[in-house]
């Protein structure tokens, strides 16, 4: 029987189900995983983007038609699509149906989010596209050549709408107003501000509870989802230098790795902290995690 590695996810557990713990529960490759679940963000909505959404949705200020503000909408996190949900609940109601939506195209980063999407009870449902991205920038390089082609026959493309948090990247706008693009290929896109994130006051606490069960275990992995909570993380795993705020050198010997979910909060751990984590998944999935995990695991026992 396989030696089971401990693997601390820090996020919410998924429910009914979560995809990460039905992958990592299987053995598979010659590895086995005992998933934890570490939650870390709470998560609050933001009533001014959330009153502006409503006005658009509202007033069909998102639509294929040439008089609309917006021709499509962005969406890379489950909590912008929360948004989208709790306001289409509360305006199920209105005169005349809601909200609108079919016509236009809905961009999806990854499948998560996507999941998340096909659950918003809207009919006729939404049109999903770029659950196979993966990331922001790639998903960026399909709208440029999907919306281009959805609305060839204007002669400048209509803005996109993007949902988002306090904290996201700028590759999205950056990459479909690219000064190297064609003027009638560039897309404007508005970025408005639905919901605001925090690290929860128990975070610290329960992750240090689980460090000290799996300190004298010969490996043990930690999973980072999100730029909030590494500094927690970090000082729990007393990898933080408290004077400098900066990460200290990786000890020789040590059993404890660090994944990222993608670059987003990679990145976050080397401007902020100057730490490097040892894996960043290449597709922020199950399956990306387990394979940037996996790959790195087999180099370190040859």
């Amino acid at each position: 029987m396989l030696q089971t590695t401990p693997i601390l996810f820090l996020k919410t557990r998924s429910t009914p189900g979560d995809a990460y713990e039905e992958l990592f529960v299987t053995e598979a490759d010659g590895f086995a995983f005992e998933p934890t679940f570490v939650p870390v963000l709470e998560h609050r909505f933001d009533d001014v983007g959330m009153a502006r959404v409503r006005t658009l949705l509202q007033t069909k200020s998102i639509g294929t038609d040439p008089s609309c503000d917006y021709g499509g909408l962005i969406f890379t996190s489950q909590r912008a699509v929360d948004v989208l949900a709790k306001l289409v609940q509360d305006e199920r109601s209105c005169e005349g149906g809601w909200p609108y939506l079919q016509d236009v195209p809905v961009y999806s980063v990854g499948p998560a989010t996507t999941r998340a999407l096909r659950a918003v009870t809207q009919g006729p449902p939404l049109q999903i596209f770029g659950e196979h991205t993966g990331n922001g920038e790639s998903l960026a390089h399909f709208i440029l050549d999907h919306y281009g082609d959805w609305y060839k026959d204007r002669p400048s493309l209509p803005p996109l709408l993007f949902l988002v948090g306090e904290q996201r990247r700028d590759i999205i706008p950056r990459v479909l107003s690219g000064a190297e693009l064609p003027p009638m290929k560039k897309i404007r896109v508005a970025e408005v501000v639905v919901y605001g994130t925090g690290e929860m006051p128990a975070f610290r606490g329960e992750f240090e509870q689980l460090l000290r069960k799996t300190t004298n275990r010969p490996v043990r992995w930690v999973v980072v989802f999100s730029p909030s909570g590494c500094d927690s993380m970090l000082g729990a795993l007393d990898m933080l230098d408290e004077a400098s705020g900066k990460a200290k050198p990786k000890p020789p010997g040590r059993n404890t790795f660090i994944a990222t979910i993608g670059p987003t909060t990679c990145d976050y751990l080397k401007r902020k902290f100057h730490f490097d984590a040892d894996v960043c998944s290449e597709h922020p999935s199950p399956e990306g995690v387990w394979q940037s995990i996996t790959h790195f695991s087999k180099l370190l026992l040859r």
